[in-house]
């Protein structure tokens, strides 16, 4: 019998050059760090996590029960190691690893391996741009207790699901709002946050200025609209450099818009 009869023929695809950036950047051994290795487990959480990001890179959608489905016909002992089998890759282990994740604080996390890799490429961080999106989603997301009440119960808690304002012009279902900080050079994402369906740009850009201030360890200019431009927020980011626009419902910025327009 030929060789060649024998041959398996499994694809990368552009997976192959994903996973050579996931091991460069060392995201598997950060999160190994973090969150232990136990010898019990066939496959830790730091393979765990590149799987999801492999399969997320992978530009397709399908429910968790059929994630481990990705990769059967991929060159898993390459992207993932030799001794990962995608039986290992099952909902099970996800919700524990992502349980995890969330107890050990995806901010947090996010910002270490963030880190590592403004030292690594030696990214310019002279500047840095925060603006928000929304995404819509279906379902009906019910919550046992309201927000008022959860948010008297606990600080630390889920965001809530519900209806905004849509910027992917959605208005009649319930969304999410994702923060982001990037920097100016490459646009590398140095912050990622999620927040409530009807959260507002002026009530929390303040805030996670200030709280991004706290955890990162260089000095940058914040970029900014003008949602940051408020009593509450000016007081906030006192001691940092920024950058914003003066929002035109303030009525000296509008005359003064008026004035240049007509000088």
């Amino acid at each position: 019998m030929s060789p060649i009869e024998n041959a398996k023929i499994k694809n990368i695809d552009h997976l192959g050059i994903v996973a050579g950036l996931i091991d460069e950047i060392g995201i598997v051994e950060t999160i190994n760090s973090k969150l232990g290795v136990d010898s019990r487990e066939k496959i830790a959480a730091g393979i765990m996590v590149k799987a999801i990001l492999i399969n997320g890179l992978g530009f397709v959608s399908r429910p968790l029960y059929l994630f481990k489905q990705f990769f059967d016909d991929k060159a898993i002992e390459i992207l993932l190691g030799e001794d990962v089998e995608s039986d290992y890759l099952n909902d099970d282990k996800i919700g524990r690893v992502m349980d995890n994740l969330y107890k050990y604080g995806l901010n947090n996390l996010f910002i270490e391996i963030v880190l590592s890799v403004i030292k690594k490429f030696k990214i310019d961080t002279k500047y840095s741009h925060l603006d928000a999106t929304s995404f819509h989603l279906h379902g009906e997301y019910k919550s046992e207790i309201n927000q008022e009440e959860q948010e008297e119960i606990t600080k630390e808690r889920p965001i809530f699901i519900t209806k905004g304002y849509s910027r992917d012009h959605r208005p009649d279902l319930k969304q999410c709002v994702l923060d982001l900080i990037t920097s100016s050079d490459g646009d590398i994402p140095l912050l990622m946050r999620a927040g409530d369906g009807n959260e507002a740009d002026k009530a929390v850009f303040g805030k996670i200025l200030a709280e991004f201030k706290k955890q990162i360890v260089f000095d940058s200019i914040m970029v900014c609209d003008s949602a940051l431009y408020s009593q509450e927020n000016l007081k906030l980011i006192e001691h940092l450099k920024w950058i914003s626009r003066v929002p035109m419902t303030i009525k000296k910025a509008l005359i003064f818009g008026s004035v240049c327009k007509y000088s």
